[in-house]
């Protein structure tokens, strides 16, 4: 049976571009796909200093606007605490959850991110969940393993909504930023994975849920993962911070 999945190209700016710079690309990148159709849905994922300023850019446009991170709890005295809440109040929609920054920099554990997997959805964001593993597990052969348990650990936190609602993005951590990518048919096989492991919790539903691929990715060689079955567009980092290269990504097709 063939399955229609929706296909993403989302630009995660990371900390870079001051609040200027990112009005400016938004402004300019709007203007742009006046006179284009991107192949894929866009969102730009901005600093959280920059969400309000740069969603006010792209709310006449079909791009679409997401946050880096989120913090649990709506309201409190959580300082410096960013919530979903206050994420979709600023105009997001989606935001990414788990990236292996979050993870290895700032001591994120797999339980606290399935509870802001479930935190993201209650807020009404759809999460875009990030997983992938380290340059020692891969070499010794856990990548599957790894995986499975960061998969399988959001699962206690969400119901069946939840993970349909998802995004995964499947992000090898020695290739993030490294100019290193895996072969094209490995990072298939991945997201293959991934569709299993979530079909034990949705049945044929996991068949829907769109799987990304990121790391050291381009306008050079984001077709051969798109060429892949199973992968279904591009969580971006460093090439998206240019509008050129942007554009010439989002004009690749699955």
């Amino acid at each position: 049976m063939n399955y229609t999945r929706e296909t993403f190209l989302i630009a995660n700016w990371k900390m870079h571009k001051t609040v200027e710079e990112g009005r400016a690309f938004a402004r300019e990148l709007v203007r742009r796909l006046e006179n284009v159709s991107p192949k894929h849905q866009l969102i730009i994922c901005p600093t959280a200093l920059s969400l309000w300023a740069v969603g006010q850019e792209l709310a006449t446009s079909p791009v679409m606007l997401g946050a880096q991170n989120l913090d649990l709890g709506r309201e409190g005295a959580l300082t410096g605490a960013l919530s979903g809440y206050l994420i979709r109040e600023a105009g997001a929609r989606w935001v990414i959850v788990g990236h292996s920054e979050r993870r290895n920099l700032f001591g994120e554990t797999d339980a606290l991110i399935g509870q802001k997997v479930a935190q993201a959805f209650e807020a009404h964001l759809r999460p875009i969940l990030c997983v992938g593993e380290s340059l020692d597990d891969y070499r010794s052969g856990q990548t599957f393993a790894v995986i499975t348990r960061q998969i399988e650990a959001i699962f206690p936190y969400t119901n069946s909504e939840v993970l349909k609602s998802l995004v995964v993005a499947y992000e090898p951590v020695w290739a993030i930023g490294s100019g290193e990518v895996p072969e094209p048919k490995q990072a298939n096989e991945v997201a293959g994975l991934i569709r299993q492991i979530l079909s034990k919790q949705i049945s044929d539903d996991a068949n829907t849920v769109p799987v990304l691929y990121g790391g050291s990715v381009s306008s050079n060689n984001i077709h051969q993962f798109l060429e892949q079955a199973h992968i279904d567009g591009s969580l971006v980092g460093g090439a998206s911070l240019q509008v050129d290269e942007f554009l010439k990504m989002a004009d690749i097709g699955h």
